[in-house]
């Protein structure tokens, strides 16, 4: 299976990816903790339907120490008693604010109140921040099929 087309070959859309790439050092380098940052960015992807990311960070997150667990249940993370209830707060923030489209309201105030309980100002910054950047590569990735399963952790290092 190859990719509708090669984002990295194509001069635009590598350019754009290119500029994409250094917003996410604003959110690697903040308070907001690495695991939750990956949770967020593969139950969004999960969301989005987006397997090459779905790959990529369930990988990145296996790599980072994240149990098997934890990465299985991130779906059902409602249901799962293996989160706390900081990142049970960001998985909510996640899902609402990946799904706009779905509600009229947009993200709830309640969701909102829930996160500032566990995040202080720049943690939901980065949440936030975050949020919007793995829709847009999940966006990306979607519309040309890019596949999935072949990622190796560390490749775009």
């Amino acid at each position: 299976m190859d990719a509708r087309l090669n984002l990295f070959g194509n001069p635009v859309a590598a350019k754009f990816v290119k500029h994409l790439t250094p917003a996410g050092k604003a959110i690697t380098t903040s308070t907001l903790p690495p695991a939750t940052q990956e949770l967020v960015k593969i139950r969004a992807s999960q969301i989005n339907g987006c397997g090459f990311c779905t790959d990529m960070h369930t990988k990145e997150a296996a790599h980072a120490g994240e149990t098997q667990l934890r990465l299985n249940l991130i779906a059902t993370w409602r249901e799962a008693t293996v989160f706390t209830e900081a990142e049970r707060a960001a998985l909510e923030l996640t899902e609402q604010g990946t799904r706009i489209a779905d509600a009229a309201g947009g993200v709830t105030d309640e969701a909102w109140a829930n996160a500032a309980k566990h995040y202080d100002e720049e943690q939901l910054g980065a949440l936030v921040s975050l949020i919007a950047l793995i829709n847009a590569y999940n966006r990306l990735n979607v519309i040309v099929r890019q596949p999935a399963g072949d990622y190796q952790v560390g490749q775009f290092a």
